[in-house]
């Protein structure tokens, strides 16, 4: 007759643990269902405060905006209690980056309720819409935590070429700048009422700036024809020079496309995520998964 032994049996999750597979992880259709219902709350909680920015609508529907903040400033205060519950080392969630943004999320709703009512207390109110970047835990779910994880290999294998490109950057927009500074700066020193904006060297790196990205807010402009004819090189330098990172960072994910994906579980003890499917450990502090 055998007898079965007790290592192979299945222990009950307490919990604690059923919790935190719901709340932390997104491998189980429970936790799936839970990011899905957060995502949809924080975004109809950022829609809220945008409306109650809008002076006329704050006007007319201010107890219907205030309530529906303080609704959603319940849910996100009993979700953050939550996680610090099941959390097996709970000061470690608060201070990592997004317990962090949890509690930023929901405590100008609780100065503005205690401190003194006044416009500019109010206008703490904007510091919610800090609430949208919890949207960015959503991407535990399948295929899309490992994209954002493809992305940020990417970005950080080819760090030492984009650290060359800004400084090439840096350096053009400098001569640049101190040029149109020397054609532009001095044509009208008497008569401060015709200067054309290039009356420093910052201010015309700041248009070389602008006018390499492309953005070109004709807030100050050469007027000089060496000066124009220096400005048309440096657009085309822009437009030359604006898909050099694009070029980079998208090479470098064609080279890690063929990468294995990773999973959503998070280590219990150091609270991060990106772990190989068939990992047992943790990657960052070694601890058990």
């Amino acid at each position: 007759m055998s007898e079965s032994n007790p290592a192979q049996e299945t222990k009950p999750l307490t919990w604690r643990e059923r919790w935190y597979e719901i709340i932390f992880e997104a491998d189980t259709p429970a936790g799936k269902v839970f990011d899905v219902v957060l995502l949809i709350t924080i975004l109809l909680s950022v829609l809220a405060i945008m409306l109650e920015s809008v002076r006329s609508l704050d006007i007319k529907y201010a107890k219907q905006l205030t309530m529906a903040e303080w609704f959603f400033t319940i849910l996100f205060t009993i979700e953050y209690v939550a996680r610090l519950l099941c959390a097996r080392r709970p000061l470690r969630y608060a201070f990592s980056f997004y317990g962090v943004v949890d509690l930023l999320s929901i405590l100008p709703s609780y100065l503005i309720l205690f401190l003194v009512d006044s416009d500019e207390i109010h206008r703490l109110g904007v510091i919610r819409a800090i609430r949208l970047l919890r949207a960015f835990r959503i991407f535990k779910l399948t295929h899309m935590l490992s994209g954002a994880s493809e992305l940020r290999a990417a970005i950080w294998s080819c760090r030492a070429k984009i650290t060359v490109f800004l400084t090439t950057v840096l350096i053009a927009v400098v001569i640049e700048g101190a040029t149109l500074h020397l054609i532009e700066g001095t044509d009208f020193p008497d008569d401060p009422t015709k200067a054309t904006g290039f009356d420093s060297i910052p201010q015309s790196m700041y248009w070389a700036i602008v006018t390499m990205t492309t953005v070109g807010y004709g807030d100050v402009t050469p007027v000089t024809p060496l000066g124009k004819c220096l400005a048309a090189l440096i657009m085309c330098l822009g437009y030359s020079m604006i898909i050099v990172p694009t070029g980079i960072v998208t090479a470098e994910l064609a080279h890690s496309g063929g990468k294995k994906g990773i999973t959503t579980q998070v280590c219990p003890e150091c609270m991060r995520e990106g772990h190989d499917p068939d990992a047992t450990f943790c990657k960052f502090c070694g601890s058990g998964l």
